[in-house]
């Protein structure tokens, strides 16, 4: 195993072909086929699914699936995190949730009604899997490249995860457009192997370069295995001492919150709510809207970029949240396909510049300090328990009153939330 030094060209780029590797996660699996298979399985003219003894509506079950795997990772991220920075061997723990989550993939392959339980344990685990090696993944950054490389390294593995990511989605639709029926439905289950073998390859050129760690000699203390969340606590006070940052990211929570929610469930909401006409119109339909949102979430961060450079960042967050306020009333209006492509486009704009200029004014918020990885690991931590707390209310709201319409309006109220405390963030 090759060790090369830090600010290596190709050290860096192994770094950033990971992203190609496990971005078809988040495309094909969260995003695209399996919220259509899904929808298949379980129809809106029947959506009830039983599980542990309850009868679920199918995508409030998901739901709160989903919230249950992103507690497990804000719960784990922290005290791995801990674990693998003493012993030095992140790496190990990268492939380990690397592999957890690809095969998780290939055996959603055996996702039917008949395999609920098994289909949706893999569900769980390969969302635990995309997220957990996600963790290590990001703490490799200031490990494989200098402070003047890493903006563009990390702009680099976007592109590629974006680029890979698309690539496969395409093979599988034209996998699934050329069958009918029981054939589609089957074309759609061997695209989950096919991402989860397409994540393990490509993956192994990372780990070949990546290094191990320094290894610490000794045994795993109960100080050692707490640490995480001992640097959570400190960084948490720190920040709170500091009027702006603290504001800034209670704001963040909030709107956060109904974000990351509306992004894991629109799929789920087209493929039940919109009146498509038949099933390969919905299949074209929502994969179109899909890489649609993709595209314009890469010019909407620009234009978001370039609007805080003349008005401000807070000022920007402000009209976007105003803008998904909006979208969210529209949604709960729009029944046909030409209107869920124009609100798929404005979602698209205001998604990839909200997730950027976030991120970007947290960083801009920050004191003084050489310890950014704890602070945006408390950031991350917030962001996934913001992501529990949206998925639940939205789970809850669509299981009692059996409309996706209501829980999309709800969360609009967080929006709404979300510009009167930025409003209370001091402008200096």
């Amino acid at each position: 195993m090759p060790l090369l030094e830090k600010g290596n060209l190709k050290l860096r780029n192994a770094w950033a072909f990971y992203d190609w590797a496990n971005s078809v996660y988040s495309l094909v699996i969260s995003s695209a086929i399996f919220p259509l298979y899904y929808g298949f399985l379980f129809p809106k003219e029947n959506p009830t699914v039983h599980f542990l003894g309850y009868d679920f509506k199918n995508t409030a079950l998901i739901s709160f699936v989903t919230a249950f795997a992103f507690l497990t990772v804000a719960i784990l991220s922290p005290l791995l995190s801990g674990i693998a920075d003493y012993v030095g061997n992140k790496k190990r723990f990268m492939q380990f949730f690397c592999y957890l989550g690809a095969f998780s993939c290939i055996g959603m392959y055996w996702f039917t009604p008949e395999n609920i339980y098994f289909g949706i344990l893999c569900f769980y685990l390969g969302l635990i899997g995309f997220w957990g090696s996600i963790v290590f993944y990001n703490s490799y950054l200031p490990d494989v490249a200098y402070p003047e490389q890493q903006d563009k390294l990390s702009a680099k593995g976007y592109s590629l995860g974006y680029g890979g990511s698309v690539l496969l989605l395409l093979a599988c639709l034209f996998l699934i457009m050329t069958k009918e029926g029981t054939e589609a439905l089957q074309a759609m289950r061997f695209s989950f192997v096919l991402t989860g073998i397409w994540w393990l390859l490509f993956s192994q050129y990372s780990f070949y370069y990546l290094p191990i760690g320094n290894k610490n000699s000794g045994k795993i203390s109960k100080h050692i295995l707490f640490n995480g969340f001992k640097e959570l606590l400190k960084v948490q006070k720190e920040l709170f001492q500091h009027i702006v940052l603290k504001r800034y990211l209670i704001a963040f929570f909030v709107y956060s919150m109904a974000v990351q929610t509306v992004m894991l469930v629109a799929t789920y909401f087209g493929e039940q709510e919109i009146n498509w006409g038949g099933n390969t119109q919905k299949t074209m339909g929502l994969i179109i809207s899909i890489l649609m949102i993709q595209i314009v979430a890469i010019f909407g961060a620009l234009l978001t970029s370039f609007l805080a450079k003349k008005i401000g960042n807070i000022k920007t967050l402000l009209f976007v949240n105003f803008i998904w306020v909006v979208v969210c009333i529209i949604a709960f209006f729009i029944t046909e396909p030409i209107e869920f492509y124009i609100t798929a486009g404005i979602v698209g704009l205001v998604m990839g510049g909200i997730q950027s200029l976030s991120r970007s004014t947290y960083s801009k918020f920050l004191p003084n300090t050489s310890d950014t990885t704890s602070y945006f690991s408390f950031y991350d931590v917030a962001e996934k328990i913001g992501i529990v707390i949206g998925m639940l209310l939205y789970g809850f709201i669509d299981q009692i009153t059996g409309s996706m319409r209501n829980s999309i309006v709800f969360l609009a109220l967080f929006f709404t939330a979300g510009i009167f405390l930025l409003l209370r963030v001091p402008k200096k």
